[in-house]
């Protein structure tokens, strides 16, 4: 059913409603590039960051993982709440409380007070995103959605690297002399006029049956991302005491019980956090197992590249971030022929994408190995450009299949699926192939350390490669 209020309409998903216009998906995709933009903005910014606020080791790995943590762990609970009370309502809400918490983080006198900001920025990170892509599966249909999916994917891709390259400009520009404040205070004026366009240009989109908060899958899903992320990124730092090991140990169980909890509501007739049922969708099932490797692998990359380069090269925060420009800019331009390529050969460019990632991760290993420590943008730059490229021709055709046979009434439920496994695996690569290059950097020195985290990388990409060859040949 479709109703209208004076101001705005608002329109279930049970039936087609107004369609999103050009500046409204300009605005939601803005939504999606904030969260993705500051969980990479402040890799080069730690630096500056431990002088500032005298930071040890372990709550510098706070700053990082307890947003991405925060932002994991609610992002289901926030699709699910946008269904039931209003995805733009929600949008909204979760852009005012972003620029907030990014003031917050901005003005925070010490690291403890910082760490606490990121925390809250990543809880309003997780309300904000899910009602992007639900509100995209509710206001689009046919060619409309697959170019707004397209466009999704590429702003999603795009941002994950121009973040690292902004922090870098924008900590070496030391703007009115913020520093490394810079980051978070940038985000409070683009917020602010995405909360004008929001207003202005976002249709009300709500489930057309609301289910009720599904409590006991709630806690359960967040004990257990808690579980395994929490040790897997404090552990490193910390010296892996013994709560590492309990919290690990504890991860299997508690996923066995979220699912246990999941199926009893799902086979009951109600509709549980994560309804397995949901899971039975090939497409959507095949492509997070994708996203999982690749966004470990990507993530990984993204956290050791600028620590090699800052810690090992010695460089400035600006040249650090700069190196990644060109990754930028290939991605950019491939995600724009997307589109027509998928069209003409459907799945079989995720294949080749893969295949041209491993060959230009391979080709930056083998710079770092010959050029170490004269590693720069020049010696980067064939590398980081086939990379990019490889990246652009996997992650936005990734989502367009994730989500192409999930019904609309689910639509909430099923991005915050797709976005809470593409955000606990970047957290999780922070921490394993991060964890691993810094452990291997005090026995091995940091260029071996840095050639051996690659090629780890490398088998992440050929998983990702096998996979690629099991998914429908065309996108629904």
């Amino acid at each position: 059913m479709t109703t209208t209020t004076p101001s705005r309409p608002v329109v279930t998903t049970a039936a087609p409603g107004p369609a999103l216009s050009g500046a409204g998906l300009l605005t939601v995709l803005l939504g999606a590039a904030l969260p993705l933009i500051d969980f990479f903005i402040v890799n080069v910014a730690l630096p500056t960051i431990d002088h500032d606020l005298h930071a040890s080791e372990p709550v510098l790995e706070l700053v990082v993982a307890g947003y991405g943590i925060a932002y994991a762990v609610l992002l289901v609970l926030g699709g699910r709440i946008g269904d039931a009370i209003g995805r733009r309502r929600l949008f909204i809400g979760g852009m005012a409380a972003f620029g907030l918490t990014s003031l917050a983080c901005g003005l925070a006198p010490s690291a403890w007070t910082l760490v606490a900001a990121r925390i809250a920025q990543g809880a309003a990170s997780a309300a904000m995103l899910p009602q992007v892509l639900a509100t995209i599966q509710a206001t689009t249909t046919g060619q409309r959605r697959a170019k707004a999916m397209s466009l999704y994917g590429a702003t999603a891709g795009l941002s994950m690297v121009a973040g690292q390259v902004l922090g870098g400009v924008l900590v070496s520009a030391d703007v009115l002399g913020t520093g490394w404040r810079s980051v978070f205070l940038v985000n409070v004026p683009v917020a602010a006029v995405a909360l004008v366009l929001a207003v202005r240009t976002v249709p009300e989109t709500r489930s057309a049956r609301p289910e009720p908060l599904d409590g006991p899958g709630t806690v359960l899903l967040t004990l257990a991302l808690l579980a395994l992320l929490a040790p897997l990124t404090e552990g490193q730092a910390s010296g892996w005491p013994l709560w590492t090991w309990l919290s690990l140990a504890a991860f299997p169980l508690l996923a066995y019980l979220f699912y246990a909890v999941e199926a009893r509501a799902d086979r009951a007739g109600r509709t549980p956090l994560i309804p397995p049922s949901l899971l039975r969708l090939t497409s959507l099932r095949r492509g997070l197992v994708m996203i999982v490797p690749f966004s470990i692998g990507f993530s990984g990359f993204m956290f050791v590249i600028a620590v090699a380069l800052q810690q090992g090269e010695r460089v400035d925060a600006t040249t650090a971030g700069l190196a990644l420009a060109p990754m930028a800019a290939a991605f950019f331009v491939t995600s724009l022929l997307g589109p027509r390529l998928v069209a003409r050969w459907g799945t079989r460019v995720v294949t080749a994408g893969g295949l041209l990632q491993g060959v230009g991760v391979g080709l930056i290993a083998l710079a770092a190995w010959a050029t170490w420590p004269d590693l720069g943008i020049v010696q980067l730059l064939p590398g980081a450009v086939v990379a990019g490229t490889g990246q652009a021709l996997q992650l936005p055709v990734l989502f367009r299949i994730i989500l192409s046979e999930v019904p609309g009434p689910r639509a909430g439920v099923g991005s915050g699926v797709m976005t809470t496994t593409q955000q606990a695996s970047l957290a999780l690569g922070v921490a394993t192939l991060g964890t691993l290059f810094l452990s291997l950097t005090p026995h091995v020195g940091m260029r071996d350390a840095l050639v051996t985290t690659l090629l780890v990388q490398l088998a992440a990409i050929a998983l990702t490669v096998g996979l690629s060859l099991r998914l429908p040949r065309t996108i629904a």
